[in-house]
C-alpha cells in the first residue's frame, strides 16, 4: 500500500498544491486522484505565475487580450477556467463526502488584504463566477481580514483561510468562522458552510535556520503545528462547537500548508511524515507528493495533545526566539510576498499579452 493511501485511510486528506493546464490536459491530475489518493488542490499567485511563465497560456492570453480583457480580469478568467475543470474532477469526492472533501481553492487579490469590504465583494463575485459548490475562496487570516472571513461565511461563501502561522492566529480564524456560522443559525439559514484554516509550516524553520538550539534543526515548524493541532482538537470538543455541530454545522478543518522541505539537507518528506493526523488536510507541492508516494513513511499519528511541542518551544524561547513575535513577522512577510507575487503575475500577463506569437514573422 502506498504511503499516500495510508494517510488517506488514517483520515487525512491529501491535496495537491499546484494547478496548470498541463496537469489537466495530460490526465496527470486524474492519475493523482486515482493512484495517489489526492482529493483536492490549492493554488496561489506564485503557482499561476510559474505556469504562465512556461508558455502554456500564451495563446489564451492573446485571445483574451483581443477580447479587451486585461490585468486581474484576464487572470481570473484563466484561473477559473482551470479551477472549474479541476473542481469537476473532484466533484464525485465532494458529493461522496457530503462536502467535506474534494475542494479547489482560488485566492482573492492580495492587494485587498487590508480592505475587508472589498475582499468580501471579491469573494462573492469569484464564487458566483465559478458556479461550483466545491471552490474555496482564499482569504488571508490577517487581523484586518478577519471580518471579511466572518462575513463571507455568513453569506455562504466557503473560505480557505490562508497565511496562518500560529495557534493564536488559527484560533482567531476559527473564531471568525464560528461567528459566521452562529449568525447563520440566528438568521435561520443552513449552517453548513465549509472552511479550512491553513497553517504554514516550513517557513518557520527557514526563518530560524542557523539559530536553532542544538538538536532542534527543522523542529520549530512541527512544534508550532503540534500546538495548533492540540488547540484544534480541543475546539472540536468544546461546548461552543458541539452546539453548532448539533445544529448541522461542518467543522473547519485544519490544513497543513507550506509542507515542502526547504532545507536541502533534510528529508523531502519531513513535514508530511511528521504531520500525519486524522481530520486534517495536507496540501503539498507536486515533487513532495511524488517523493512521499515513492518512499514516504508514517511513524505514527500526531498526538492530539501536541506531543513534545511545548518542550521544543520552551527550548527555542530559551535560545532567544520568541514564537509569538515571529508568527506576526511571518504573517506580515507572507502577505507582502503574496502582493509581490501578484504584481509579478500581472506584469507577466501584460508582457505575454503583447508578445508576438512564437514563429511570427519567420
Amino acid at each position: 500500500m502506498k504511503a499516500t493511501e495510508q494517510l488517506h485511510r488514517m483520515g487525512q486528506s491529501l491535496w495537491l498544491d499546484n494547478i496548470t493546464r498541463g496537469l489537466l490536459a495530460s490526465g496527470t491530475l486524474e492519475g493523482y486522484i486515482r493512484d495517489l489518493s489526492i482529493t483536492g488542490l490549492t493554488s496561489n499567485p506564485s503557482i499561476f505565475d510559474h505556469a504562465i511563465r512556461g508558455g502554456l497560456y500564451d495563446d489564451a492570453i492573446r485571445e483574451k487580450t483581443r477580447a479587451a480583457k486585461a490585468g486581474e480580469t484576464l487572470f481570473f478568467d484563466l484561473a477559473l477556467e482551470d479551477l472549474t475543470k479541476a473542481a469537476d474532477l473532484f466533484r464525485p469526492i465532494h458529493d461522496a463526502t457530503n462536502g467535506m472533501d474534494g475542494w479547489v481553492s482560488l485566492e482573492v487579490s492580495p492587494l485587498l488584504a487590508d480592505q475587508p469590504a472589498r475582499t468580501l465583494e471579491a469573494a462573492k463575485r469569484l464564487f458566483a463566477a465559478a458556479n461550483r459548490p466545491n471552490l474555496f475562496i482564499k482569504i488571508p487570516g490577517t487581523p484586518k481580514a478577519l471580518s471579511a472571513i466572518e462575513e463571507a461565511i455568513f453569506v455562504g461563501v466557503p473560505v480557505n483561510v490562508t497565511l496562518l502561522f500560529s495557534r493564536d492566529q488559527y484560533l482567531q480564524a476559527a473564531g471568525a468562522y464560528m461567528r459566521g456560522i452562529e449568525r447563520r443559525i440566528g438568521a435561520g439559514v443552513n449552517p453548513s458552510v465549509h472552511s479550512v484554516a491553513s497553517l504554514f509550516v516550513s517557513r518557520w524553520d527557514k526563518a530560524v535556520a542557523g539559530r536553532e538550539p542544538a538538536g532542534l534543526t527543522n523542529r520549530l515548524g512541527i512544534a508550532i503545528a503540534g500546538q495548533a493541532y492540540k488547540a484544534y482538537r480541543e475546539l472540536l470538543i468544546s461546548p461552543r462547537w458541539r452546539r453548532l455541530a448539533a445544529q448541522g454545522a461542518s467543522p473547519q478543518r485544519l490544513l497543513w500548508a507550506s509542507t515542502g522541505t526547504k532545507d536541502p539537507r533534510a528529508s523531502e518528506t519531513l513535514y508530511v511524515s511528521a504531520l500525519a493526523a486524522p481530520d486534517t488536510v495536507n496540501t503539498m507541492p507536486e515533487a513532495t507528493l511524488l517523493a512521499f508516494a515513492d518512499h514516504g513513511r508514517i511513524p505514527g499519528a500526531l498526538p492530539v495533545d501536541g506531543g513534545d511541542c511545548e518542550t521544543v518551544l520552551d527550548r527555542f524561547a530559551g535560545g532567544g526566539i520568541d514564537a509569538g513575535d515571529l508568527a506576526g513577522q511571518l504573517q506580515r512577510e507572507g502577505a507582502e510576498a503574496f502582493v509581490k507575487s501578484w504584481n509579478d503575475l500581472l506584469r507577466r500577463i501584460e508582457s505575454k499579452a503583447h508578445a508576438a506569437p512564437a514563429g511570427a514573422g519567420a
